[in-house]
């Protein structure tokens, strides 16, 4: 399609205004398609429609995920601007073809007749998730309701859009200025340098919080000062809400009822019900059960671990703000780690190599630095992944530090996915991973604390199920897979953080190259379960809150949004409530990520997680027998089959 060396996108053929017609082309192309499988006087086949039907908008794919990826990490006035008049198009080309009468009448002509035909289980699994597409998306409507749910989508689409460019804004303006040092009591050398960095880059004198991940967490861990810990966390917590320049309150309303809206035009009691139908948990009532299951097991764990950190703070008020600190000091106490002393056994390069390794040793890849493939960013890296046979595999990018027009946190993201194609040749995927790690400064490489470490392997473990990928059809490629099933393999992958044969792979000093010592080792294995109680509720917590706003019947009469999240997480509560505090606004994950009646996806698959981990601990973390298994029953399918079919097959 591109014309350049794998096909790979290139960035810079492209200023922000010629996406918009260079989209449009591809979109009449598409439906130009489509028209030929309806037109088509033979009788409606598998290969005439399901298959021919799962080829079509390939080029339109390619342009929207160079277009939305920039969107997310290198973003600007005039692509978002661009990015509101791209978003109502796609959206109505989406409804062109699901609410498509001729189209849809010859798939379901075809699904009819499914048990007559002989399709392998992959082409099985493109019929029903094709018909599902349109019975789903409503093909069954009558024309007012079509006309309905089109106008539905389109005000979704601008509405998740604005929600993403308000949350991004709120993080860029963001900056507390800081003149006197002894503010900043507790934090490391290495913290006050970011903070002087950022002033510097500001210009500006003295230094400078951000509400960039590294910064925050870092302050929230280490400052003494328990104002400056307040006003932070309280900032942090009510991002786009409130007196905030970049209110979302308004539209997170709004989503969630047009949302509502949508599932009940579709004759389901609501959205978390649409949306569940289709994943491993099914009901809205058996995620519900599942979240209220591990509240019961982990919130007496919380409450007998608050109890400690506040016996030990020796504070009779203890708020959120105070968790961070008093966690890092009692860890230290117990277990004498902590970041300032691993931090510079992580050089973030090094741990890129120890990555790749871990990989090579699991699955014989190849990871070669390439400066054939066009980079959007300077700071951007691409590599050529190759298997033990040196077989072309995928083309790699990493993406690892804050900036202006980039969002906050991690993702993996893909611009080409894997399939076959129509002639049966494999064409590889360009996988990617865009993370906000803690930046190099003048004086040090970039070090990574270890929760950044565990970052770094999850995110590679979405890209491993990325480019691993070994389909025939495109939309089941890779992590195309039910939302909660998507996180297996990424949590499954942090679990190699904690081993030695991995950490002695490429944990060495950065200046002296002395190996991280054993000791630290096994201190960082007991240190895995640390305050595990009080984490895993707060996970609980977004869970809770997400099923909330996509079952809760009465959205319409709703006003408030710090007061329905307060009265609907009181079973999650450890802490006095806070009145600022309102996470909603900018809760990304389920107002513009994937993540809506799905964060429950978290926990659901660190289940399924822990009990593949525990084939991987019996056999040994790096056997091969093991690591094939679950690279050809698990990264290698996509959705070819039900997830659930997959991980027994896996399983055993």
């Amino acid at each position: 399609m591109f014309q350049t060396p794998y096909n790979a996108a290139p960035f810079s053929r492209f200023t922000p205004t010629d996406y918009l017609p260079a989209i449009e082309k591809a979109i009449a192309e598409s439906l130009a398609q489509i028209n030929s499988i309806t037109q088509n006087s033979e009788p409606a086949t598998f290969k005439n429609t399901i298959e021919a039907l799962a080829y079509t908008g390939l080029e339109l794919d390619r342009l929207t995920a160079m277009f939305f990826n920039l969107n997310s990490a290198e973003t600007n006035d005039a692509l978002q601007a661009e990015a509101q008049r791209i978003s109502p198009l796609l959206t109505d080309y989406g409804n062109d073809i699901r609410l498509n009468e001729a189209l849809f009448k010859r798939v379901k002509a075809i699904y009819n007749q499914r048990e007559q035909l002989s399709l392998t289980a992959e082409q099985q699994t493109l019929l029903e998730k094709t018909y599902k597409s349109f019975t789903r998306n409503g093909a069954n409507l009558s024309l007012d309701d079509k006309e309905r749910l089109r106008k539905i989508d389109k005000q979704l689409a601008t509405l998740k859009l604005k929600f993403s460019e308000n949350a991004l804004a709120e993080t860029q303006h963001y900056q507390w200025v800081i003149t006197d040092k002894n503010t900043l009591s507790g934090l490391p050398d290495f913290v006050l340098e970011m903070l002087a960095q950022e002033a510097k880059k500001r210009k500006v004198q003295g230094w400078v919080i951000t509400l960039d991940l590294p910064v925050y967490t870092a302050v929230m861990k280490y400052a003494d000062n328990r104002d400056l810990r307040q006003k932070l966390f309280t900032d942090y917590h009510s991002r786009c809400a409130g007196e905030s320049a970049y209110n979302n309150e308004t539209n997170v309303l709004h989503i969630a009822q047009l949302r509502q809206a949508r599932a009940s035009l579709l004759g389901y009691p609501n959205y978390a019900t649409f949306a569940l139908e289709e994943r491993m948990a099914e009901t809205p009532e058996k995620v519900i059960a599942f979240l209220n299951e591990q509240l019961a097991k982990d919130k007496p764990q919380a409450i007998k671990e608050l109890e400690e950190l506040k016996t030990f703070s020796g504070l009779t008020d203890f708020q959120q703000w105070d968790f961070a600190y008093y966690a890092e000091k009692l860890k230290q106490e117990h277990y004498q780690i902590d970041d300032s002393l691993l931090k510079p056994y992580l050089a973030l390069d090094k741990a890129v190599e120890g990555m790749f390794a871990v990989a090579h040793k699991l699955y014989g890849l190849h990871f070669t630095l390439t400066e054939e493939v066009e980079k959007y960013h300077p700071e951007v890296q691409t590599y050529k992944v190759t298997d033990e046979n040196g077989n072309y595999l995928a083309l790699f990018y990493t993406d690892f530090f804050p900036r202006a027009g980039k969002r906050n946190g991690a993702w993996m993201t893909s611009y080409k996915e894997q399939y076959r194609d129509e002639q049966g040749n494999d064409s590889r995927p360009h996988i990617s991973i865009v993370c906000n790690f803690t930046r190099p400064t003048d004086t040090a490489p970039s070090l990574l604390t270890f929760n950044e470490l565990t970052t770094l392997f999850h995110e590679f473990g979405h890209a491993l199920h990325g480019m691993l990928s070994k389909v025939t059809y495109p939309s089941l490629s890779g992590t195309n897979v039910a939302r909660d099933f998507v996180e297996l393999p990424s949590q499954l992958m942090e679990n190699w953080c904690y081993e030695e044969e991995t950490l002695r792979l490429f944990a060495t000093h950065y200046q002296t190259g002395e190996p991280l010592p054993i000791e630290w080792v096994k201190k960082v294995k007991a240190v895995e379960d640390f305050m595990k109680g009080i984490l895993n509720v707060r996970q609980l917590n977004f869970g809770f809150l997400d099923m909330e706003w996509h079952t809760y019947p009465h959205l319409e009469r709703l006003e408030n949004v710090r007061t329905f999240e307060q009265t609907v997480t009181k079973a999650t509560q450890l802490y006095p409530p806070i009145d600022e505090m309102c996470i909603s606004p900018a809760f990304s994950h389920i107002f513009s990520g994937g993540y809506a009646a799905g964060y429950y996806s978290y926990k659901w698959s660190e289940a399924l997680e822990e009990d593949a981990l525990e084939v991987f601990k019996e056999a040994g973390f790096f056997n091969k027998t093991v690591a094939t298994r679950f690279r050809k029953e698990i990264l290698e399918r996509g959705s070819s089959e039900k997830e659930s079919i997959l991980y027994k097959r896996f399983r055993g």
